[in-house]
């Protein structure tokens, strides 16, 4: 009974070793986890690129003169035009090139077209002592006078320093003859609302197929962008050329129009003269007159 027993005891305890042993992790395996690991994805560094801005060299040079901006040569009196398409320009900065005369700013188009920014442009080109003349983009369809009536709502005399100027740059699909008529018409009737003859600005191709021999009594600006000074197909005097369409300037953001005068012409050929009537009284009295207090403007 006694041996009985002890087969017995022995027999739990063999029982009792196995299942000890199951539950420890072979030798070499590592033991099974049971709870969820989480997977880190492989993350790619991404190269920083670094952009490289180019260095104006002109700016090495101690005589160089980041407001002087001629593009053509600075030996003669430049001057900008420019409408609302520049946005909105920091008059202050551009009053302090010396080598910008003048502007003439865009007032109307055709019968009815206002450059929205031609109210606050005149106002502080003057401000800033800059030369001020107004323009009208010719519409050769359009009735003339409601052209001229346009023009004049806002080109007022007493806020002009430089004879209006006529931008003529299509026929609106009139045969040259036609079209020539009008366009002369149109400047006659500009010639007598404000006593005097109007510049008239063209391309140089224009001018040589359509205009030769029919702006005889006017001055001319004429663009060409090419970098020798243009010359007519009938040899006409051009008082002004305007040399570039990607010129710019401190103050504006952009491209912007230059031009410069010709030969010995300058700033008294295009000056606005304001008729006196009876009693020696100007017809109309410049409003940036009243305000000269706060203005530096420029001699003739």
């Amino acid at each position: 009974m006694r041996k009985f027993t002890i087969i017995i005891a022995l027999l739990i305890a063999l029982v009792a070793v196995g299942e000890t042993s199951a539950k420890r992790p072979k030798r070499g395996k590592k033991a099974h986890k049971t709870h969820r690991v989480a997977k880190h994805k492989k993350t790619s560094k991404k190269k920083v690129v670094k952009k490289i801005v180019p260095i104006d060299p002109r700016l090495d040079d101690p005589d160089y003169d980041p407001f002087l901006q001629c593009e053509d040569t600075c030996d003669h009196v430049h001057g900008i035009d420019l409408s609302h398409y520049q946005g909105q320009v920091f008059w202050e900065t551009v009053g302090e090139n010396t080598k910008m005369a003048y502007v003439y700013l865009k007032a109307t188009e055709g019968g009815d077209r206002v450059d929205d920014l031609y109210e606050r442009n005149i106002q502080l080109a003057h401000r800033y002592g800059l030369k001020v003349g107004s323009y009208h983009f010719f519409r050769p369809k359009t009735p003339l006078k409601l052209q001229l009536d346009n023009f004049r709502l806002q080109c007022r005399p007493g806020e002009q320093d430089l004879i209006p100027m006529i931008d003529v740059e299509t026929t609106g699909g009139l045969p040259t003859e036609e079209f020539c008529d009008s366009l002369i018409t149109f400047l006659g009737m500009v010639e007598k609302e404000y006593r005097q003859p109007p510049l008239v600005y063209s391309y140089r191709n224009f001018y040589n197929k359509h205009l030769i021999g029919q702006v005889d009594d006017y001055k001319l600006m004429i663009a060409m962008y090419l970098p020798e000074e243009p010359v007519l197909a009938d040899g006409r005097d051009i008082t002004m050329w305007q040399y570039t369409s990607k010129g710019q300037i401190i103050g504006i953001k952009g491209y912007v129009d230059k031009s410069r005068f010709m030969g010995k012409h300058g700033l008294r050929d295009i000056r606005f003269k304001h008729v006196h009537i009876k009693g020696g009284e100007p017809d109309a009295i410049p409003r940036y007159e009243k305000e000269s207090a706060q203005m530096t403007r420029r001699s003739w």
